[in-house]
C-alpha cells in the first residue's frame, strides 16, 4: 500500500462528493485527489490522475457507475486502480453487477466514517471489502435466481482444501476467521488464499467470491 492512499470521489451529488473528501482529507495517510460527478468523468480522472483507490456511486449520469468500473477495470494501464462501490441500499440491483465489473467491493453510503475509511484502506492493500451479512444475501438472491445465466464453473485444479477457503471467503469470513474455523494457522490461510487468486486469476476477495457464486460454490454453505 502507497505511504498516503490517493483517493478519487465519483458522486452525481455535490454535497456527499465534498462530505466525503474532507472525511479523506482529515484522515492521517489519505489525500483526496479529485471529484467527479460522472461515470465518465470519473473514467477519465482515473486514467489522468491514476489513484490507489476510487469511491464510485452506481447511480450516475452520463455513464454509470457500473460501466465506469467496467472500463477502469479492464484497461492494462489503470491496473493498480482499486475501486470500492458505493450504494444506498444494501441490496441495490446494482452491487452484483458491480462486482463483477471488477469493483473490490462495496459499502453503503451511510457507514459510519471510521468504516469507510478503514474500508478505503483495505481496498488500496489489494484486498476486498464485503460485509458478511450483506455477502450472504447476495449468495441467496443470487441461488433464488434460476434464470440467471451462469458461465462454465472455473474451478479445476482446486484442491479439496482451497475448495473449502472458497466457500468460506464468498461467505464473508476474514483470514483470521478462516483460521478458527478450520484450526489452521494464519499464515496456511493466507497460502491458500494466494493460491487461489492465482489458480482462478482473481485480482481480489472480491473477484473470488463472484467465482464461488457463479461456479454454485457458494450454495453449498459453510463448511462443518
Amino acid at each position: 500500500m502507497a505511504e498516503v492512499v490517493r483517493v478519487l470521489i465519483a458522486d452525481d451529488q455535490a454535497l456527499l462528493r465534498g462530505s466525503f473528501r474532507v472525511l479523506v482529507d482529515s484522515t492521517p495517510g489519505m489525500e483526496a485527489v479529485g471529484e467527479a460527478g460522472d461515470g465518465a468523468e470519473a473514467v477519465e480522472l482515473a486514467r489522468q490522475l491514476a489513484p490507489d483507490v476510487v469511491l464510485m456511486d452506481l447511480r450516475m449520469p452520463v455513464m454509470d457507475g457500473i460501466e465506469a468500473i467496467r472500463e477502469i477495470c479492464s484497461d492494462k494501464t489503470m491496473a493498480g486502480v482499486r475501486v470500492l462501490a458505493l450504494t444506498m441500499f444494501d441490496m441495490d440491483e446494482y452491487v452484483y453487477p458491480a462486482l463483477q465489473a471488477g469493483a473490490s467491493g462495496f459499502m453503503l453510503k451511510d457507514a459510519s466514517p471510521s468504516d469507510l475509511v478503514a474500508g478505503i484502506r483495505v481496498i488500496a492493500t489489494g484486498e476486498g471489502v464485503l460485509a458478511p451479512t450483506v455477502t450472504r444475501r447476495l449468495i441467496a438472491a443470487f441461488s433464488r435466481d434460476d434464470e440467471r445465466a451462469r458461465p462454465a464453473p472455473r474451478l479445476v485444479g482446486l484442491t479439496g482444501r482451497e475448495q473449502e477457503i472458497l466457500v468460506l471467503i464468498a461467505n464473508g469470513l476474514s483470514n483470521a476467521e478462516i483460521s478458527r474455523h478450520l484450526v489452521i494457522s494464519l499464515p496456511t490461510v493466507k497460502t491458500h488464499v494466494s493460491s487461489l487468486l492465482a489458480k482462478l486469476h482473481a485480482r481480489d476477495r472480491a473477484q473470488l467470491v463472484i467465482i464461488a457464486y457463479e461456479s454454485g460454490l457458494a450454495e453449498r454453505g459453510m463448511p462443518t
